[in-house]
C-alpha cells in the first residue's frame, strides 16, 4: 500500500463520515430545507465495511500477525471511543433532554441501564434484538464490525476444530442481521488478499474507476435499494422485514459492495504509479481522517445536543452551521483525548492479558 492509496482510503473515510453526519443532522426541526448529499447515510456504512474488510486485513498482515497482538489493537481501538461514547451520549442526551425536549422526541431515553450494558458489550443487534444506544442511532455499525473483527480473528488465527466451534458458536450468538451484511466486511479482507489492482495496466484501473461509478449511479437512478426491499417486504412478511432493521437493505447493500471494491482495485492500479510526497494536502487528509472514528461515534449525541443548546431557527441554515461548527471543535476536543487513550488501552490490555497467561500456564505446570 503506497502513500496515494492510503492517503485515498483515507479521504473516503472522512468523505464517509461526513455523509452519514450530513445524513443524521438533516432534520427539520433544525433546518428547514432538505440538506444536499443527505441520503447517502447507509451507503456510506457500507463503504466503511468493505474499507474496513481491507484495512483489518492489511494490519494482519503487519504489526497485528498473531491473535494476541491483534485482539489487545482491536480491543483498544474500539473501546477506547466507543465506552467514552456510550456515557457521553447518555449525558449529553439527558442535559439536551432538559432544554430542548422537542429534539428529542423520536430517541429513547428508557431503560437507561440495559441500553449502557447492551452498547458497552456490543449487543444491541443480535438476532432480532435493536436496542438503540440513546440518541446514538449510527452505534449500529460499530457492533457490527466488532463482531466480524472477532470472527475474523477466529477464521485467521485458529486452526482446525477450535477455529470451526469458535466461528459456529459466535454465529449462534449473532443470528442472521449480523451476519447477512458480514460478506461485505469480508470483500474488503478479499480485495487485499487477492491483490486486485496490482497487477492491472493504467487504462484497465481507470476502466474498473469509471465501472464502480456507473454501477453506483444507477443503483441511485434506478432506486433498486427501495424495489427490492419493497420485494423483500413482500416475501418475508412485514413483521420479520422490521425486524432485519439495518440489514434490510442487503440485496442493494452487495452491489453497491461491489461497486466499493471496483473502486478500490482501480484506484489502487491507478494510485501505484502516482508518488506523493508529504505535503500540506495529505497532511490535511491525516488530520481529518485521524478523527473519523471520533467523529462517527460522536456526532449524532453532539449535533443534539448542541441544537439544544444553540436553540436556532431552522429558517435557512445559520443553525446548521453553528452546530455543526461546535460539533467538529467538539470532535476534535474529545477525539484528541481518546486517541491518547487508545494506546494506554492497549498497553493495560496487554498486560493483563501476559499476566492471565502465565497465571493459567503456572497453574497447569502446578497440577
Amino acid at each position: 500500500m503506497n502513500r496515494a492509496f492510503s492517503v485515498y482510503l483515507d479521504l473516503i473515510r472522512f468523505v464517509a463520515a461526513f455523509l452519514v453526519f450530513v445524513y443524521q443532522s438533516n432534520q427539520r426541526i433544525i433546518i428547514e430545507k432538505p440538506l444536499p448529499l443527505s441520503d447517502y447515510g447507509h451507503s456510506s456504512v457500507i463503504v466503511f465495511f468493505v474499507l474496513s474488510g481491507y484495512v483489518i486485513s492489511y494490519v494482519s498482515t503487519r504489526n497485528e500477525n498473531d491473535l494476541f497482538s491483534f485482539g489487545v489493537a482491536r480491543f483498544a481501538r474500539v473501546f477506547s471511543v466507543a465506552v467514552p461514547a456510550v456515557f457521553l451520549t447518555c449525558v449529553l442526551d439527558l442535559a439536551g433532554r432538559s432544554l430542548y425536549p422537542e429534539m428529542y422526541a423520536s430517541y429513547p431515553i428508557d431503560n437507561i441501564l440495559v441500553r449502557i450494558v447492551s452498547s458497552i458489550f456490543m449487543l444491541n443487534e443480535l438476532w432480532f434484538v435493536s436496542i438503540t444506544s440513546f440518541s446514538n442511532v449510527p452505534y449500529w455499525s460499530i457492533t457490527y464490525e466488532w463482531w466480524y473483527y472477532l470472527i475474523f480473528g477466529a477464521a485467521n488465527f485458529l486452526s482446525g476444530r477450535l477455529r470451526v466451534v469458535t466461528i459456529g458458536a459466535v454465529a449462534l450468538i449473532l443470528g442472521p442481521k449480523i451476519l447477512l451484511l458480514l460478506p461485505i466486511w469480508y470483500l474488503g479482507v478479499f480485495l487485499h488478499r487477492s491483490k486486485l489492482g496490482e497487477d492491472l495496466k493504467l487504462f484497465e484501473g481507470i476502466v474498473m474507476v469509471l465501472l464502480s461509478v456507473l454501477l453506483i449511479t444507477l443503483l441511485r437512478v434506478m432506486e433498486l435499494q427501495e424495489a427490492t426491499t419493497g420485494l423483500l417486504e413482500n416475501l418475508l412478511g412485514s413483521e420479520v422485514y422490521k425486524y432485519l432493521t439495518f440489514s434490510k437493505f442487503f440485496l442493494t447493500d452487495y452491489l453497491l459492495a461491489i461497486a466499493v471494491a471496483l473502486n478500490f482495485a482501480g484506484m489502487k492500479a491507478v494510485l501505484l504509479r502516482v508518488d506523493l510526497d508529504q505535503n500540506g494536502l495529505v497532511r490535511v487528509v491525516r488530520f481529518c481522517a485521524s478523527y473519523t472514528f471520533s467523529l462517527y461515534l460522536l456526532h449524532q449525541p453532539l449535533f443534539l445536543f448542541w441544537a439544544a443548546v444553540v436553540n436556532g431557527d431552522p429558517n435557512g441554515s445559520m443553525f446548521w452551521w453553528q452546530v455543526t461548527v461546535l460539533v467538529f471543535l467538539s470532535v476534535v476536543l474529545i477525539g484528541s483525548w481518546t486517541e491518547k487513550k487508545k494506546d494506554w488501552l492497549k498497553t493495560v490490555s496487554a498486560r493483563a492479558l501476559s499476566s492471565f497467561n502465565r497465571a493459567a500456564k503456572a497453574r497447569e505446570e502446578f497440577l
